[in-house]
């Protein structure tokens, strides 16, 4: 497929519903697998008649050849996001994940709740869309009781859903074959399987957090914590050093209705309350992001010491909430959870074609022209020995005035040219990193990575050519805004929307929520605002939404972006205080159950599709063309709310 024909019908190469084949020709995106699909997968990975190839010095394990479009290596959120964005866009995919679990500091390993721009519902309205959006909401509806592990099993069911995914958990990356600036292939290996997956691939991506495979590549890396002059960051330090930020161990605990007693370990410190002078201990259902510890040395080699320092910290904070006799109201709470992975906050970074900086967070990215993500979370550094250093505050929080855009140079290795990164290991100073560094921002580069790579992949392109090329890298922003990726300042200018040459009208239009808003290009508010929403109040036959042309269009796809309430937090979280401010279950806002339906030049009406139970943010509807002179959304019902709500309407043919 040449450049043309993909740039042709890449407007339906799109998240959720649709991707090109190889032929250039669109079609549905194929269905989730089903359990006998997933069942014969294994034969790829575990062959029943395995080769008796044997790779050297590992007699005992046995080598599987596999091949990919994309590889990506580290399954916490920015890699799920990326696999499943690739994917969905048509690209095969192989995951290695290290661990059992997918999630990364997300899962019930660690169980650190997903923050992003909105700043914990400090700066409300800016909640990330796009995948993420689309996990919380699934999470929020299924998971209502808050368990971690359901959450791992909802990362884990997106990506065996994808029949362009293969998984592998419990691998672990070690080699590359690396020619000329370019990744040939990489090795993984699986102890628990006995098997060595030599894996040939077209784009490498590392969302790794530690570098591992830019490590093996020969990527240019950097580390530690630079000095102001070298870009020009008041944030940065006078003199540079390599020190970073430090690692947690969490834990959680509740109120079991009698005493329980503690008696710490040997090796526990011993904590007084002078240390806790800066780190409060007044709620202790979920343990505490400042026990940390480990920036001050490396966090990558040592890490089985800075395991051992925080469980000691974590031990002695929990004997002086139980025995110091401060805190008599912890008498019947037993910790009934402690995490044994340390969540790293950093390490290394890969250097890209741009470095990230604090001027471009505070207002430069406006500049972008290769805008794929937001972030928005503080300037947020911590002591890098954290907890050692009691004396001082766990954390300085620098906010800017709006969240920023992050660029695609940031995603891509300047001297590997088919490796991109997605993580806490994007191209970025550590002043800027401390800001980037959060989940639900990761799960956006990741969203962006993964796309991009698609693109690469189909388009026969480097990542750095895919920048070069504008008309390329404008056809991927269009696509990101089309499957609901935020970019800061950018709007749908689609030309194969078929909604934005209809007119729209309404059964009834709050004041400022005009039923035109959702052909603006624009799909958010910040809150008490309706200038891209359109609301109309129900009534006891409903509420609807018509688009109607001057002539017969054909349509075969309806895309709808409904409101599910971005000035709220939604994450899932141990932490009861943040969790009164969430919606465990659908959002009330959003649109329940509608109806789709068209009117022919003849003036027939049909149904196109017909939906009960909704949650979702964005619903995508994929029918047989039909010539129609207007599209009506019939809603009837929503999740809670007195009006129906909707964002954007877009139709393609």
């Amino acid at each position: 497929m040449n450049r043309r024909s993909f740039l042709a019908s890449a407007g339906l190469a799109t998240a959720y519903s649709v991707f090109v084949r190889a032929d250039g020709l669109a079609e549905a995106h194929a269905a989730p697998s089903t359990r006998e699909e997933i069942s014969k997968a294994f034969d790829n990975i575990a062959p029943t008649s395995p080769s008796a190839s044997r790779f050297a010095g590992e007699p005992h394990m046995t080598l599987v050849d596999l091949t990919c479009d994309v590889f990506v290596a580290g399954g916490g959120l920015a890699g799920v996001c990326a696999a499943v964005a690739a994917a969905r866009h048509g690209a095969k995919v192989i995951l290695a994940q290290d661990r059992s679990r997918l999630g990364g500091n997300s899962s019930s390993e660690v169980k650190m709740h997903v923050v992003g721009a909105d700043c914990s519902g400090g700066r409300p309205g800016w909640r990330e869309s796009g995948l993420i959006e689309e996990f919380r909401l699934d999470d929020a509806v299924n998971n209502p009781h808050r368990s971690f592990e359901y959450w791992d099993l909802l990362l884990y069911d997106k990506v065996k859903s994808e029949p362009n995914i293969t998984l592998l958990l419990d691998t672990v990356l070690f080699a590359t074959d690396t020619k000329g600036g370019l990744i040939q292939r990489v090795m993984v290996r699986c102890d628990k399987t006995e098997h060595l997956y030599r894996i040939q691939s077209k784009l490498f991506l590392d969302c790794t957090g530690d570098c591992r495979l830019a490590l093996e590549a020969g990527a240019e890396m950097r580390g530690g914590r630079e000095a102001k002059s070298e870009f020009n960051e008041s944030l940065a330090l006078d003199q540079a050093d390599n020190q970073t930020l430090g690692s947690s161990i969490l834990f959680t605990a509740r109120d079991f209705g009698k005493p329980v007693p503690f008696t710490p370990p040997r090796w526990a410190r011993k904590v007084t309350k002078a240390q806790l002078a800066f780190r409060g201990v007044n709620s202790w259902a979920y343990g505490y992001w400042w026990i940390e510890w480990g920036g001050q040395i490396d966090t990558i080699r040592d890490n089985e010491r800075i395991r051992f320092e925080l469980l000691s910290i974590v031990m002695g904070v929990w004997d002086y909430i139980k025995n110091s006799g401060d805190k008599p109201t912890s008498a019947n709470w037993g910790m009934d959870w402690v995490g044994m992975i340390p969540g790293k906050r950093s390490s290394r970074r890969i250097v890209g074609d741009h470095i990230l900086t604090q001027r471009d967070l505070e207002g430069e990215s406006a500049k972008f022209d290769d805008a794929v993500s937001i972030g928005g979370w503080p300037m947020d550094d911590h002591p890098p020995s954290g907890f050692d250093k009691w004396e001082l505050k766990p954390c300085t929080q620098i906010r800017m005035t709006e969240p920023y855009n992050i660029p695609l140079r940031s995603l891509y290795s300047r001297n590997i040219r088919n490796l991109m990164m997605a993580g806490r290991n994007i191209s970025a100073t550590h002043v800027a990193f401390t800001s980037a560094r959060v989940m639900a921002t990761c799960a956006a580069i990741g969203q962006a990575a993964g796309t991009a790579a698609a693109f690469c992949a189909q388009l026969g392109l480097t990542p750095r050519k895919l920048y070069q090329d504008k008309a390329c890298l404008a056809e991927l922003q269009q696509t990101l805004l089309r499957d609901d990726q935020t970019l800061l300042r950018s709007r749908n200018a689609d030309p194969k929307d078929l909604a934005r040459t209809a007119e729209a009208s309404a059964s009834d239009e709050l004041k400022g929520a005009d039923a035109d808003h959702v052909i603006s290009g624009y799909v958010r508010d910040l809150p008490n605002q309706t200038e891209n929403l359109w609301a109309g109040k129900m009534t006891p036959e409903g509420a609807w939404l018509e688009l109607a042309w001057p002539r017969p269009q054909k349509i075969s796809h309806v895309q709808i972006t409904f409101d599910t309430g971005f000035q709220r937090v939604l994450t899932l979280t141990a932490q009861d205080n943040l969790n009164k401010k969430i919606v465990r279950g659908p959002q009330p806002e959003t649109v329940r159950d509608y109806e789709l339906l068209c009117t022919d030049a003849a003036g027939q009406t049909r149904s196109l599709a017909k939906v009960a139970g909704n949650h979702q943010r964005l619903n995508r509807h994929t029918f047989g063309p039909v010539e129609a002179k207007t599209l009506r959304l019939r809603i009837t019902a929503t999740n809670g709310a007195d009006t129906a709500r909707v964002y954007e309407v877009r139709c393609y043919t």
